[in-house]
């Protein structure tokens, strides 16, 4: 039979077999909290597949939105994203066309550069102006005793009105500023010449000029004149700072359409005749 000194010297081997820092777990007690611990450390398995499998469901899910983005992305991000030579080259004239006529506005306002010659620009663009020239019209008209002077007269009126409600037209549908912030004026209301494009006053200037060069006999320097009367008016309204360089280009391409379209429809004198009768009340259906 073992000894008890052996037997002591066992049980002190194996005290301090326990006592190593490996084995200190051992040696302490078991808490409440253990059986806790156990079964959260049962639960984790599942807990741990059904965290992993989220995060797989999450790509996919990222997945297919990315693949249903680009095709529900509208045209006109893509166009921004991607602009095109078409996009990129009407943009840059745009911005060459405003700081254009943001430098040639000169008059715009009396502390502009030459705000002393305001008042004079200002006389020259009212010389194109719509109710000037169809009050001037109908006053000639009165006056006129021939046939033919009524018929140019009558044409005349009519194409003044034309260019008026075609550009009042035009500029309620674009509804673009001048360079400048201007509140319009009175006559301007009234002669529905509120927006920028296209120039009203170039317009017209262009669309009169070549109606009296082409129904009026007049001298060459006569006839060089109406054509430079017809460039300063339109240059006038850009150095008041009220138009574009594109909108007085365009403005005087409208006005040879309006001039052209009206000598389609020219009226006849008879025509004429009995409009000036209904205009005056002396018009009877028996005469």
């Amino acid at each position: 039979m073992p000894s008890s000194h052996s037997l002591r010297s066992k049980a002190r081997d194996r005290n301090n077999v326990l006592s190593r820092p490996e084995f200190m777990s051992l040696n302490q007690p078991l808490r409440g909290g253990g059986s806790s611990e156990s079964r959260t450390s049962a639960r984790r398995p599942g807990q741990i597949k059904h965290q992993t499998s989220q995060p797989s469901e999450e790509p996919t899910d990222s997945a297919n939105k990315d693949k249903k983005e680009p095709g529900k992305m509208p045209e006109e991000d893509c166009m921004q994203l991607n602009p095109s030579f078409k996009g990129i080259a009407m943009n840059s004239l745009l911005a060459i066309d405003i700081s254009l006529s943001k430098r040639m506005g000169v008059c715009a306002y009396t502390s502009s550069s030459w705000g002393g010659c305001r008042s004079m620009v200002t006389l020259l663009a009212l010389t194109g102006h719509g109710i000037t020239w169809i009050i001037g019209t109908i006053v000639c008209l009165t006056r006129s005793n021939t046939l033919a002077g009524q018929e140019v007269l009558v044409n005349l009126l009519l194409a003044l009105i034309l260019d008026v409600m075609t550009v009042a037209g035009v500029q309620r549908l674009v509804k673009r500023r001048g360079p400048w912030e201007m509140t319009p004026g009175f006559l301007d209301y009234v002669a529905m010449d509120i927006y920028s494009f296209p120039a009203a006053h170039a317009s017209r200037a262009a669309m009169v000029s070549k109606f009296l060069l082409s129904h009026l006999v007049l001298a060459v320097p006569l006839r060089i004149l109406l054509v430079l009367w017809a460039f300063l008016v339109g240059m006038s309204r850009l150095l008041l700072g009220k138009h574009h360089l594109t909108d007085m280009a365009c403005g005087f391409a409208l006005g040879l359409f309006h001039f052209s379209l009206m000598e389609t429809v020219w009226l006849s004198s008879g025509t004429c005749q009995t409009l000036i009768s209904i205009g005056t009340l002396s018009w009877s259906p028996f005469s």
